[in-house]
């Protein structure tokens, strides 16, 4: 009876439960995670265990009658949980949802109590929104329509306030300028009123202008010339056309002649010149030598130097004949008139001087903003061309001294020029490495060669009208052909920069080029070979010229020497050699 007693008690409390009976012990299990203890029967072992046991093991199979809703059921364990949270605390959680819903009231109120945000953490987070921010600028400025016309284009950011163009931009960097420029406005919610002002503006000015706007933009910009200039020009035109023709009558009667043998006078001109010999050597002045030049005839030689002082001397005994003193700064270069005794230098002072080859100051030629480089006579002889630090070069009357051209085109300081033997193109060049070729007779730029990479320091027209050479301080001669309109030859001359070029005057069978590595050599025209290496000097090289008919090469250079060399030695040994 005891054990129904507590048996009726187990199953009022727990749910259905199993009882064992084994030998003289009853094992019950309970549910809910409350385990019950075995209890020991108090029947004597002699007597029977009682019938009501098979009653209770029924118990797991039939439930207990009682009502689920009334009882009180328990989920899982209880556990422990912290404080409530006070003051910004966070409190701890066993469940999933607990977590759920404690999480952003912990990421908002705890996050600045117990944790900081590191330095690194920030820059990347910094990084993130840039990111973010530069997709959304540029999905922003593929949506925009900007005009694919260039024009339109500087039009447009004219309007916006904005530079036209950049240095070296082309026309593709130019329109995503715009594009990145349009969406930033755009961005910042000002694109439409900024156009709609300038649409205003545009049309307020175009209605107070009338026509004189239109005719602004359909006529290009020049500069209106003097009427010195424009009888400058037609005397151009008249003067390059007969040069021309004649130039062109003997090209045309050495082709068709059949007595003519061009290749065997090309080779005899360049084994004359692959016989150059140094014949005298004489020092031209106290300080380094900067310049000279032949005289038409080659009776006289010309130099100048730093000291500010040219000297005349005969030739080919390099006597001197006469001092011109008259500048006040260095002087840089020299030239004899082709068509006279006259002879011109230019100077670091700004100024150009006209002598005669006594040594009498004729004229002087002011109008230049920094020191000048090259000059150079017309072949006409008539005008006077001078090249200039001051990024132009000028066209000069040789006879009343009036300025008649100022030209710019060049982005930095121009070197050199030369003119070409009929006299109707002139060729510049500079420190932007670039060499522009004009015409005279219009004054329009006609080609912008590109090639050099480095400031080019001298230029030379062959005789034959068509061929150029520049050289520069990327140590290499350029062959341009002007009627391809590119660079026919690149020739890899020196081992330092290329101070002064020149075609042999006559044919321009031969080319020398002269460098500040002490030395100048002599090339073949015809393939661009090299032929003879003046070697002598013991400093740079800083000009040379040819005589007419190519039996002489003066070189001049920082060593103070003036060096004259010549093939004419040559043959006269031959000679005593065969005798």
């Amino acid at each position: 009876m005891e054990v129904d007693e507590e048996n009726s008690v187990s199953t009022s409390v727990t749910e259905p439960m199993t009882v064992e009976a084994d030998g003289n012990q009853t094992v019950v299990s309970g549910v809910g995670g409350i385990s019950l203890q075995p209890v020991t029967a108090s029947v004597p072992p002699t007597i029977p265990p009682p019938p009501v046991i098979p009653s209770i093991a029924s118990g797991p199979i039939v439930p207990p009658s009682i009502p689920r809703p009334l009882a009180p059921i328990p989920v899982r364990p209880p556990v422990l949980r912290p404080p409530v949270a006070q003051n910004g605390e966070t409190r701890g959680s066993g469940s999933d949802s607990d977590e759920d819903e404690a999480g952003p009231s912990r990421g908002t109120t705890g996050a600045s109590a117990e944790y900081e945000i590191s330095e690194e953490s920030r820059l990347v987070r910094e990084r993130q929104e840039k990111a973010m921010q530069e997709l959304l600028m540029k999905r922003r400025a593929a949506a925009l329509a900007v005009p694919t016309n260039d024009m339109a284009v500087r039009a447009r950011l004219r309007r916006l306030g904005e530079p036209i163009t950049l240095f070296g931009e082309r026309e593709m960097e130019r329109r995503e300028r715009l594009r990145n420029l349009m969406a930033k406005l755009d961005s910042e919610g000002q694109l439409e009123r900024l156009m709609k002002a300038h649409e205003d503006e545009e049309a307020s000015g175009s209605a107070t202008q009338g026509e004189g706007l239109e005719e602004d933009i359909e006529y290009p910009f020049y500069t209106e010339g003097s009427k010195a200039l424009l009888d400058a020009r037609v005397d151009i035109a008249k003067y390059s056309i007969v040069k021309a023709a004649l130039r062109l009558h003997c090209a045309r009667r050495k082709r068709d002649d059949p007595d003519e043998d061009l290749d065997a006078e090309i080779d005899w001109a360049l084994k004359q010149a692959g016989n150059l010999v140094l014949e005298c050597s004489e020092i031209g002045d106290d300080r380094p030598l900067s310049g000279c030049s032949f005289s038409c005839d080659g009776k006289m030689l010309a130099t100048c130097c730093l000291s500010g002082v040219a000297r005349t001397w005969s030739m080919p005994e390099v006597k001197k004949v006469s001092t011109l003193k008259g500048h006040t700064e260095r002087a840089t270069d020299v030239a004899f008139s082709p068509t006279g005794d006259q002879l011109a230098t230019a100077s670091a002072d700004r100024t150009a001087k006209l002598w005669n080859k006594e040594g009498s100051l004729l004229n002087t030629y002011e109008g230049h903003l920094d020191r000048l480089a090259r000059i150079a006579f017309h072949p006409s002889g008539k005008y006077l061309g001078t090249a200039s630090f001051d990024k132009t070069w000028r066209l000069w009357n040789v006879e009343t001294g009036e300025e008649l051209l100022l030209q710019e085109g060049h982005s930095r300081s121009v070197y050199g020029i030369s003119f070409q033997n009929d006299g109707s193109l002139a060729a510049s060049c500079g420190l932007d490495a670039l060499v522009r070729v004009w015409d005279l007779r219009s004054g329009r730029s006609i080609l912008a060669l590109e090639g050099h990479v480095k400031p080019v320091l001298g230029v030379s027209f062959s005789p034959n009208g068509y061929h150029l050479a520049s050289g520069g301080e990327d140590n290499t001669c350029r062959i341009w052909d002007l009627r391809k309109r590119k660079s026919l030859y690149v020739i890899p001359a020196h081992s330092n920069l290329i101070s002064q070029v020149k075609f042999e005057p006559q044919e321009g069978y031969f080319l020398v080029t002269g460098s500040y590595d002490t030395t100048a050599k002599v090339w073949s025209s015809r393939d661009f070979k090299p032929i003879k290496t003046l070697s002598g000097h013991e400093a740079k090289v800083t000009s040379l010229d040819v005589v007419g008919d190519g039996q002489y090469i003066a070189t001049v250079s920082h060593d103070r020497t003036i060096k004259l060399w010549s093939g004419r030695n040559s043959e006269k040994e031959k000679t005593m050699d065969v005798d």
